[in-house]
């Protein structure tokens, strides 16, 4: 069994709707058995809010479910728990390496520079403040490197 732990600022947006987007595609490769699933944030402004709705209706015009997620704050023992902790963005990459004191680096990742890195970008860009058109985006960005993460997965998991 492997885990994985999504990471943004204050799990409303971006990394519940990794969350989501990942699991259905890891229930459609069939992996879900494999793997435990969960997000959070590096702050706690949102602590046990639903994700933000222009993030739920993005994710569901596009057929991602993320109703059941709620915002919860980066632990110590994440580190721990976790076999990968993926940052949306290097902001809070940085963060997560300033939380982690116990020399779990190499379970930290980032997003779309590990796993989308033919985009030529490294951060899923924080929608919040935006349009609609930023949460569309943040969903496609997060749909290819979600993929890439499957791929990965798939032989790390086969092997």
């Amino acid at each position: 069994m492997r885990s994985i732990l999504f990471v943004c600022l204050g799990n409303i947006c971006r990394s519940p709707t990794a969350e989501g987007v990942f699991r259905t595609k890891a229930e459609q490769a069939g992996l879900t058995e494999q793997l435990f699933i969960d997000s959070a944030g590096t702050s706690a402004y949102h602590v046990g809010e639903e994700p933000d709705l222009r993030s739920q209706q993005e994710a569901l015009a596009h057929g991602y479910n993320l109703s059941y997620i709620r915002s919860r704050k980066v632990e110590l023992e994440d580190f721990e728990k976790f076999d990968l902790i993926i940052a949306m963005d290097q902001s809070n990459l940085t963060n997560l390496k300033l939380l982690n004191s116990n020399g779990y680096n190499s379970k930290l990742k980032l997003f779309l520079k590990d796993y989308a890195a033919d985009l030529k970008i490294t951060d899923v860009p924080d929608p919040y403040y935006g349009g609609a058109k930023g949460f569309s985006h943040v969903v496609k960005l997060i749909e290819q490197a979600s993929d890439g993460l499957i791929h990965t997965l798939q032989k790390e998991l086969s092997t």
